[in-house]
């Protein structure tokens, strides 16, 4: 069938006396703090990846531009 309402409470008055009122709270509080972490890592990852590839793509561009831009110069022969 499923959980109901009584029996959640009934296992959380059992988990708040096994482990006391302060330590769930730092356990929430780390885990919280776990969750947060792990998204601005993955926000983060996500931003340098991005900038990587702006970053190779101006520079590639660059490059062809610069090419582009110098004539080919050849040698005189020396008489």
């Amino acid at each position: 069938m499923g959980i109901s309402i009584w029996q959640l409470v009934i296992i959380l008055a059992i988990v708040l006396v096994l482990f006391g009122a302060k330590r769930l709270r730092n356990i929430g509080g780390d885990l919280g703090s776990a969750v947060k972490g792990f998204k601005s890592a993955m926000s983060d990852g996500n931003s340098d990846e991005a900038k990587k590839l702006a970053d190779k793509a101006a520079a590639e561009s660059s490059v062809e531009r610069s090419a582009s831009a110098e004539p080919e110069k050849k040698e005189q022969p020396k008489s």
